[in-house]
């Protein structure tokens, strides 16, 4: 075998030397981790383990290569990267295991995520950007094993256009589009139709992207039969190739155990994403897994002996030993050395880890059990209390949840008493509460001072005689202004470019800003989401077009999973400002007038979920969203584009505001509360309910995702003293949701007269045409008559029954 360091700097044997041996006392280190961290699940003081263990050689190779400025987008298997990266050690991957909740013990995600979920921080502590040039950079995992890759796409299309587009501020973010994006995925996860759509947009986009496919030949207990056709990947993603005459990809297969071959294949896919932004796929096989897919599962279970001795032989960690002895780079006493020396660091990571864990919670623990002594002492109830406190003391490694517990059912026997030691236990109660309840709740939206909540409203401004013109226009003129205030903002998606969307709200601007800042994409909603995932973490503005409002189901996965949570499970060291334009409700047709509103408010906490009731307030959502940093889902009403409007003065400049409703019409009587579509429809139905001497007060609430923060509704109700609220949603849905803030969460219940009510649509999904729009969804004459018949259950003298 060649152990020749040949490189594209040549070393001496020397530092060869050196290289090899901190190289192998990684792999130790990351293995023993891996061992050691198993037998922690296995006696309970962690939940979950899921290590990186025979994936060792491969990821030494891909952090050889990996540069200040590449990105990573990996999965649960990656630990030896991040390791031989400097970016995570034995104390926080025992810190991971055990859910710390300190970010400075564990610096991944505080506890949030389980451990092998990896993450480095892009944000300072006021949540500007970082230099990510002058760092190496992780960008956050998720447990969907193949849900990396839509990310990933995004984060290698940046290069492209930091490479190509002029005027724009890349220095914090590139140095000439020269980064590569680096993907990891399990062979078995490659089935997943994310990677494959992955991989085919990444052809056609020929973006610097080097996907790593680590093959042990299962996909948890499913061997590679049931995954792959041909039962290889690399045969049967063979049609990918680059050739002379057609773009593709580079591909190269090596076995997982082959230091050199290993060392030579990445350099040479990094010379060739990082040169000549061609992207690469790496096919690593003749990988093992030695302790199986997870804590929870054992391979013995499903491997023949046959093949639990074949990898016991091939175990790339035991190879490599080999090579370095047969090869005489060192001796068999001097790796013992390291061997033994790595045990007792790791032990001492692994008890350093687990103490500092529980150093806070026993001493939390030591006044909690003061305090139940002190309250028992008088009580008639001291008995039940002891039992709890005694209880409490018999724990040796108390959890928070113990603790919590034990204060909370104390104070049950306490009803009724009054003495300083109860005082004392319920403050520390409360306090214990309010100071842990935001270890586990916090960063879910921005918490900064440019949130989208605290961007100010600013008001369209009109000439005397305003120009009035269709919707579409509004918004493709607001557009041009924003592309011009902002270099780094792009569209993207389904007939974006080149015709300026199916309702023409981009017309002409593809020909003014260029293909890369208004282009088109195939027909593929999970990468279309996944592009601007990944340029929004490298600095981008990113609007990701999903054409119609049905059609975002095959993005939901990345956007729940990824996009609405990065900042949660990174504990705020990570933001994505995605905006996803979308367009939705009514119109006439199953597939093109869906509203699942409530299946977007539930999915995707995290996210703003904006829903305008005409072009002009959705082009000041636009403006609002680009003065913050965070990620939100604009629906525009497909049936208003052609609509006339009032032409704004200070296009690009007036902000709709977030988390506000709008009063549209002043009444007494009774609260409608809608949005989108439908507020046209309940505002007709308002004027001729006017003429039965009903005065109704119509609410639109524009913004879902937060709903109404300032209470305005309520304010409406108390006057009122009815409710209604009208979507489109399916009974049960966003009008649901609106209610329970009205009534539950702001207290409308308490100024009611009358039951609050919902009207929605019908369960089903929305019949073709007129008729099937009319006899779906709420109309007029619904509306019309659910508010008379509120108003004649109340006062049926005054509002005779109708029919």
């Amino acid at each position: 075998m060649d152990i020749s360091p040949q490189t594209s700097n040549d070393i001496s044997f020397d530092d060869f030397k050196t290289q090899i041996l901190n190289d192998y006392k990684i792999a130790v280190l990351s293995r023993t981790c891996s061992l050691m961290g198993r037998k922690e699940v296995l006696t309970g003081k962690a939940k979950f383990g899921i290590f990186g263990d025979g994936k060792e050689l491969p990821q030494l190779a891909m952090a050889r290569s990996f540069k200040d400025g590449d990105f990573r987008s990996g999965y649960y298997r990656d630990q030896t990267f991040m390791m031989a990266l400097g970016l995570l050690t034995p104390k926080d991957l025992f810190h991971a295991l055990y859910a710390t909740t300190d970010i400075a013990m564990e610096p991944m995600s505080a506890g949030r995520q389980m451990g092998g979920h990896y993450v480095t921080y892009s944000l300072n502590e006021d949540g500007s950007w970082r230099d990510l040039t002058k760092q190496k950079n992780s960008s956050a995992d998720i447990s969907c094993t193949a849900g990396q890759m839509p990310r990933l796409l995004g984060l290698a299309q940046a290069s492209k256009m930091y490479r190509h587009l002029k005027n724009i501020d890349s220095s914090k973010f590139s140095n000439n589009g020269d980064e590569v994006a680096w993907g990891t995925i399990g062979n078995a996860s490659t089935s997943e139709g994310m990677f494959l759509e992955t991989i085919n947009a990444g052809g056609v986009l020929q973006v610097p992207m080097v996907i790593s496919i680590w093959d042990d030949g299962y996909g948890i207990s499913v061997p590679a039969e049931y995954h792959a056709t041909k039962e290889d990947i690399s045969e049967m993603l063979e049609g990918f190739r680059r050739t002379e005459e057609k773009q593709g990809y580079e591909m190269i297969k090596v076995k997982g155990w082959d230091y050199t071959a290993l060392m030579h294949a990445y350099e040479n896919a990094s010379d060739i994403a990082r040169e000549e932004h061609v992207p690469v796929i790496i096919h690593v096989t003749e990988l093992t897994q030695p302790q199986g897919h997870s804590s929870s599962g054992s391979h013995e279970r499903y491997k023949s002996q046959e093949r639990l001795e074949w990898e016991k032989n091939n175990d790339c960690n035991k190879r490599f030993r080999e090579w370095i002895l047969e090869t005489g780079i060192t001796s068999e006493e001097e790796l013992k050395n390291i061997e033994k020396n790595i045990s007792k660091e790791v032990r001492s990571a692994k008890k350093e880890a687990w103490s500092e864990y529980l150093t806070i919670h026993k001493e939390q623990k030591k006044v909690l059990v003061r305090l139940l002594n002190e309250v028992s002492a008088k009580s008639p109830n001291k008995n039940f209390i002891n039992k709890i406190k005694n209880d409490l003391i018999a724990i040796e490694e108390p959890l928070k949840k113990d603790l919590a517990v034990s204060s909370r059912k104390a104070l049950r026997y306490l009803l009724g008493e009054e003495s300083t030691a109860k005082d004392a236990l319920v403050r520390w109660t409360d306090d214990f509460l309010n100071t842990t309840q935001p270890k586990y709740s916090t960063n879910l939206y921005s918490e900064a001072s440019n949130s989208a909540t605290n961007i100010s409203e600013i008001k369209p401004i009109y000439g005397q005689h305003p120009e009035k013109v269709d919707g579409r226009i509004i918004l493709r003129d607001n557009f041009d202004k924003l592309f011009e205030k902002y270099p780094n903002a792009l569209v993207f998606g389904e007939d974006t470019g080149a015709i300026g969307d199916v309702n023409q709200g981009l017309e002409g601007l593809q020909k003014k800003y260029g293909k890369l800042r208004i282009a088109d994409t195939g027909i593929r909603e999970t990468t279309i989401v996944g592009q601007g995932t990944g340029m929004a973490l490298r600095g981008l503005r990113p609007i990701a077009e999903i054409q119609y409002l049905d059609y975002i189901y095959y993005a939901l996965a990345t956007l729940t999973d990824d996009v609405a949570c990065l900042r949660y499970r990174t504990f705020g060291k990570q933001k994505v400002p995605l905006i996803i334009r979308t367009r939705g409700h009514r119109l006439e047709g199953i597939w093109h007038s869906g509203s699942p509103m409530g299946s977007l408010i539930h999915s995707l906490r995290g996210m703003y979920i904006l829903s305008p009731r005409n072009m002009t307030q959705a082009a000041g959502f636009y403006n609002t969203l680009l003065k913050s940093d965070e990620p939100a889902v604009i629906i525009e009403s497909l049936n208003g584009y052609r609509l006339k409007e009032e032409k704004p003065l200070n296009l690009g400049e007036f902000c709709t505001p977030i988390g506000r409703v709008e009063t549209l019409r002043k009444g007494s009587d009774i609260t409608l509360v809608s949005y989108g579509s439908t507020l046209r429809i309940v505002l007709q139905a308002a004027e001729e309910l006017k003429e039965v001497g009903i005065d109704a007060e119509v609410v639109d609430a524009q913004t879902l995702l937060p709903f109404d923060i300032n209470h305005d509704t309520l304010e409406s109700v108390k006057k009122t003293n009815r409710l209604l609220v009208i979507d489109e949603d399916v009974p049960g849905g966003c009008a649901a949701y609106i209610l329970n803030e009205i009534i539950e969460k702001q207290g409308a219940y308490k100024y009611l007269d009358s039951a609050p009510q919902t009207l929605t649509a019908k369960a089903h999904r929305p019949a073709y045409g007129t008729d099937g729009d009319y006899f779906s969804k709420p109309n007029l004459e619904d509306i019309f008559e659910r508010v008379y018949a509120i108003l004649h259950e109340s006062n049926p003298e005054e509002y005779p029954e109708l029919r």
